[in-house]
Order: C-alpha cells, then structure tokens, then sequence
C-alpha cells in the first residue's frame, strides 16, 4: 500500500496525548467514585479496577523486503461474571498496554449500559498500518490471531474492528481461527462483511448511535438536530459516518478534521463531497485549503462538538474555550478529568463515550446473535433494534444522572458497573 511521505509526517504520532493523562488511572477513580455511591465493598472495586486477564504476545511478521519485524500486541479481558468477553482489536502506533487495559473496562461498561450479555474486553498492536502493504496487514492479523487463539473463542472472548482496523482485517482474523479450529467459526469475530456472516448495520452502527444520541440529548433542552451547526473531529469509520447521517438528518456541519487539522465553515460544508475526497484512513485534509490545527479547529463556533478521534483531545488548556453548548462523544475517552469537570461547571451537557459510542458493540451483539442462530435481519430490523435501546439508555443514563446530582458521565459508570458487581455477588466471588 503505497503513500504519500509528507502525508505520512503529518498523520504518524499526531493523536498522542500532549498532557501525559493516564486513561487507565482516570478510569479506575471513577470506577471507584461508581461503586462507592452504589455502596459497594472495596473487594469489588479490587476485582473491576483491573482486568481479569491480559496477555502481551510478540508477532513476528515477514515484510515485503525479506526481512522480519516484530510487533507487540495485546488482549485485555476486564471481566467474564456475566458471559464471554467482547471489545474490537486497533492497529496504531500509539497502542499502550494501559491504553488497552482502559479500554476492556470502558467496553465493559457500555455492556452493562446496554444489558448485553458479554463482559469488556480489547485488543492492540503497536504498529503504523498505514505504512504497511496489504500483505504486511495480512500477514500481522494470521500472526496475532495465531498468538492469542487460546483465549478467545465464540464462547470466551469475541473481537472486532476498532482503530485502523475493518471487515478485512476481521476477515483474515476470521479466517485464520477457523483454520486453527478447523472448522468453521463465524461467532468468533464481528465486523465481518456480509458475505461471511456479518450483520447489516454494523458499519454505520457506531455513528448512528452517536446520532441517535445527540438526537435524544438535544431533545430534553428542547433543540431539534437541523437547528444545530455541528463540529465533528476525526473523519474515520466513525467521524465520517456521524457527519454524513448528521447531514442527513438537517443538521449543519461546519468543520469536520483528521490529523492533519480541520477545516470550518460558518455556512456548513459539503459532507458527500468530503466523503468522497478522504483515503481509506480517514484523511482528508491534505486535498484541502484552509486547514487549521486541531488546537485551534476544536474551539469555533459550534452547537455540538463531536470528538471522533482518539484519547485526551478535550483537557483542561482547551476545555474552557470550547463554544459549544453539547459534547457528544463518538471516540474513547476525548475527554480528560479535569476537563470533564471543567465542562460541566460551564453548563455544557457531555454525552459520554461509554454511551454515545455503544452503537458499535451493540451492533456487533446482534452480529454474534445472528451467527449463533444462522438467522439474519434485515437492515431496517437491525437499526430499529439499536434506535430502541440506544433511546432507552440515554434517557436512562439522563434521568440517573439528575436522580443522584451526578454528572452524565458519573450516572453511565454507575449504570454499567452495576451488573459486574452483581454478577460477581451472585458467582461467589465477593
């Protein structure tokens, strides 16, 4: 897979946090502050402060020049008390062993929000997929599947698509456990194209969540969504995806970004267009004029801001300039505490990840159901079901948050903690 070099400079290592917040530790006090307002004991938090299981593997993979590199990766498994452990598997550079022991907690959350039956859980290799051929990509995907067969399974841990990874990826993954088992085993992995037993809707699923969520949220301030101008960082999977069924839906998009900055316009942007211009890592930006750095793009003038992106994009240097009335976020953990904290003093209703987000995983639930029972929906079946829940969970997450005085994000752990803590209690093992 060929690239441009001066694309490459401007997009390697440019989401690493510029504030040194430890995503793991910030998720653990508030895992804490969970389940001390729910009342719980010190060993349930010693058991969900941490995950169960992790294993770091070591992939060797032949490169296209004859040589051999070895790439690092990772699976964290949170908690199995209430069945097998899901969460998607990211290629990036950035890829920590905290980052992914985050990660498998916050899944663990959104499946608690959700009621789903699967426990968190997350994957990540430390590599740069977009100074990789297809081969390379194929050959660490055989490699890391290969690497941790042993602990996943349609009954122990299913993963899926995440940073920098999709139906392809997945595909290979795929095929590679069913060699290993021999036999075949679509319940291993979602994020499959149709054609292998994927579900329809999984693609878009995440974005549509997170409109279905602002949709909801901006509704009890008695706002319609083609009333919003809207700012969306990142133009992925997830960030284009949001924009375009945004668009859809009336709303006014005035700057999207990548990580090559972002760009505004006061009048709205021309969304299909910009769809159709970005390359396959959601970039967009170096066919653009006018770009401005992240720092600068994330505090225009806006209704909503939709942080797409990666970790730790909203701190506390930015968090008082925002100009947006919402922040419904699509990524995992764009926010960091002190800024959280910072936003909510200033009024601004923050719709947090481990909901705004769950369309992913709660798609990919139906994904696993379908293969089980060798049944399929049809798409309008697919996204009524997520509608259905995703309105039920926000306004349950909305209407705990204002029953107990707590913040949006405060009300969602408390949601989606609870059921481990139970399960946990039920098992014998508290």
């Amino acid at each position: 897979m060929s690239s441009n070099p001066v694309n490459k400079r401007l997009i390697v290592g440019a989401n690493k946090p510029a504030h040194g917040t430890n995503v793991l530790t910030n998720t653990q006090e508030a895992i804490r502050e969970a389940l001390d307002r729910l009342g719980y004991e010190e060993a349930v938090y010693e058991l969900l402060a941490e995950p169960l299981r992790v294993m770091t593997v070591q992939i060797p993979v032949r490169m296209d020049d004859g040589r051999t590199e070895v790439f690092t990766g990772y699976r964290a498994q949170h908690n199995d008390a209430v069945g097998p452990t899901k969460g998607g598997v990211r290629f990036h550079p950035d890829v920590t062993l905290d980052e992914v022991k985050a990660l498998s907690i916050w899944m663990s959350l959104k499946c608690g929000i959700f009621n789903l039956p699967y426990g968190g859980a997350k994957g990540g290799i430390v590599c740069d997929p977009r100074t990789m051929s297809l081969g390379e990509q194929e050959r660490l995907a055989r490699g890391y599947v290969r690497a941790i067969s042993q602990i996943v399974g349609p009954a122990k841990d299913i993963p899926a698509p995440d940073v920098y990874t999709n139906a392809q990826i997945m595909s290979w993954m795929y095929d590679e456990y069913s060699r290993i088992r021999e036999s075949d085993s679509p319940g291993f992995i979602t994020g499959k194209p149709l054609v292998l037993g994927g579900s329809r809707g999984r693609e878009a699923a995440t974005a549509l969540g997170v409109a279905i969520a602002l949709r909801e949220a901006a509704g009890r301030l008695g706002k319609q969504v083609q009333d919003l101008r809207i700012l969306v960082q990142g133009f992925g999977n997830v960030g284009s995806n949001v924009a375009r069924i945004l668009h859809e839906m009336g709303a006014t998009i005035v700057g999207i970004s990548d990580a090559g900055g972002g760009v505004y316009r006061e009048g709205g942007l021309d969304i299909p267009d910009l769809i159709d211009q970005k390359d396959s890592f959601g970039m967009v930006t170096p066919r653009l004029a006018n770009v401005m750095p992240t720092e600068e793009f994330l505090v225009q003038p806006c209704d909503v801001l939709v942080p797409a992106a990666l970790e730790n994009q909203i701190h506390a240097d930015n968090a008082p300039k925002l100009q947006a009335s919402m922040v419904i976020e699509a990524a995992n953990g764009p926010t960091t505490p002190d800024a959280d904290q910072i936003l909510h003093d200033r009024g601004i209703v923050v719709v947090p990840d481990v909901l705004a987000n769950a369309g992913g995983v709660t798609v990919s639930y139906f994904e696993w159901v379908q293969n089980n029972q060798g049944f399929y929906w049809t798409e309008d079946e697919v996204n009524q079901r997520l509608e259905a829940m995703m309105v039920q969970s926000v306004h349950n997450i909305l209407d705990t948050a204002e029953r107990y005085g707590v913040s949006p994000r405060l009300a969602a752990y408390m949601v989606g903690i609870r059921p481990f803590a139970e399960a946990m209690r039920w098992r014998g093992w508290v």
